[in-house]
């Protein structure tokens, strides 16, 4: 589980509400077998109606980033501030990292892989790591699920999960970036033009990082989302 580092610490402070888009982890898989951002916007504004949270800080990693992104967007007034972290949501070329990620096919040997491209540090990868989330990923409907979302070719999901640069030059919120200087999944050369974009950005870069910022430089990360999200 990505957050498992960061939620204790940033609980210390803050509500942290982390759920399972439709089709990951263990939520429902869709109905009808579509996924698409619209509907992943949709879930994250339903849930906040069922909590009753009217506004709320929204912590977007990769997909999720986009997702964050599209959010602030489309419903500005219910974001107070924005973190992204290793964000998609400009267009890029599709790293070899990330089709790899998008074209998984379930097996011990190729989670191992993944989780390879996701680390700067190898060692952080153990055993159990791997198995937990091989376990994860053939749960009943999971491997279906994630098939189709992302279907070769796969550019066409970097350019789905982009939103305009005249859109994101108006987003009017605090923004902190993050990303890993090494990461191989999402270019740093997003989070630089996020911040470029975005009036109201500041971006923190981590070297000897890849796309898992929030674990590789766990206690660094939390204290820095904290901090801006609680500051006066």
């Amino acid at each position: 589980m990505n957050w498992r580092l960061a939620m204790p610490e940033l609980a210390k402070s803050c509500r942290v509400i982390v759920p399972d888009m439709l089709g990951f982890g263990y939520s429902q898989r869709s109905a009808d077998g579509h996924y698409s951002p619209e509907r992943w916007v949709a879930q994250a504004l339903g849930l906040m109606d069922a909590l009753g949270l009217a506004q709320a800080d929204v912590v977007g990693n990769s997909f999720g980033g986009a997702l964050a992104l599209m959010l602030a967007i489309q419903r500005p007034q219910r974001i107070r501030r924005l973190v992204l972290m290793g964000a998609a949501g400009v267009d890029f070329e599709l790293t070899s990292g990330l089709d790899a990620v998008w074209g998984y096919e379930p097996s011990m040997d190729n989670m191992r892989r993944i989780m390879d491209v996701f680390a700067f540090d190898h060692t952080r990868i153990t055993e159990d790591i791997v198995r937990s989330r091989f376990e994860a990923s053939i749960q009943p409907g999971a491997q279906e699920a994630f098939a189709a979302m992302f279907p070769a070719p796969r550019q066409r999901w970097v350019q789905a999960l982009a939103s305009p640069e005249e859109a994101i030059r108006a987003i009017p919120h605090e923004t902190l970036i993050i990303h890993g200087r090494e990461d191989k999944v999402i270019p740093l050369s997003n989070s630089l033009r996020l911040c470029e974009l975005i009036p109201r950005a500041q971006l923190h870069v981590y070297g000897r990082c890849g796309h898992w910022t929030q674990i590789e430089h766990a206690g660094r990360f939390a204290r820095l989302v904290r901090d801006f999200l609680t500051e006066q």
